[in-house]
């Protein structure tokens, strides 16, 4: 049975309120595919994270943990809704420690994860859940088509990059991790991916055909780096 991780963006669960419409054609997706695969799902916090950031610090003065701390409870209502969704089909609870090891039975056809603990995003956390679970392809499910060589919104020169070595890749979104920064792939997670030759896909996943395209093992939009 082929396993996948999917990193699912909050800025898909939640872009501003919850798009139950594509919540509807997510879950068809991933229903055809559970004959002959397994989906480890982790939730991002997207927009859910970064209100409640503002918030509190429209209020007092929070360090970077205090930030990561309201993301992570974001990334977990997240998972609560999306494993809510996938009801019978889903393992009982939500994954919070991705190196965690889980017996899952037959019909556990799919896992839903989110946040852990501060120092890094859910992108992290999918990594560590591919290392557990020896998966070695993890698909990013965010809200842009491709990678960058540079950031789009200030480069007009910028140019969609469609496959990029990891060492690439990690010069153009650094090594510090950032709490509710907006990069195409944490810079912590990017380190550790590199370390164990991992494959990300990086694709929009509003594009739900295109999701379905990358699980037929069609060509697809997106970046690959390994």
């Amino acid at each position: 049975m082929q396993t996948y991780i999917l990193s699912l963006g909050g800025s898909l669960i939640v872009p501003d309120q919850i798009d139950a419409n594509f919540l509807k054609r997510f879950r068809e997706i991933i229903l055809n595919h559970l004959n002959a695969s397994r989906f480890i799902i982790i939730c991002g916090g997207g927009k859910t994270a970064r209100r409640y950031q503002e918030a509190a610090s429209a209020v007092m003065q929070l360090g970077p943990d205090d930030k990561d701390w309201i993301g992570i409870h974001s990334t977990r209502l997240n998972g609560q809704l999306i494993k809510t969704i996938f009801k019978n089909m889903a393992y009982p609870k939500v994954i919070r420690n991705p190196t965690e090891k889980i017996t899952l039975k037959d019909k556990e056809r799919i896992v839903i994860a989110a946040g852990w603990k501060p120092g890094a995003s859910t992108d992290y956390d999918a990594v560590l859940l591919a290392k557990n679970f020896k998966v070695k392809m993890l698909i990013n499910l965010t809200n842009v088509d491709y990678v960058y060589n540079k950031n789009p919104k200030k480069y007009a020169d910028a140019r969609p990059v469609k496959a990029i070595a990891w060492k690439a890749f990690r010069k153009i979104v650094g090594d510090k991790w950032d709490p509710g920064a907006n990069v195409p792939f944490d810079p912590v997670a990017s380190k550790l991916a590199e370390k164990l030759k991992l494959k990300v896909i990086i694709a929009n996943g509003k594009n739900l055909q295109n999701l379905d395209e990358i699980l037929h093992n069609r060509r697809f939009i997106g970046t690959t780096v390994e």
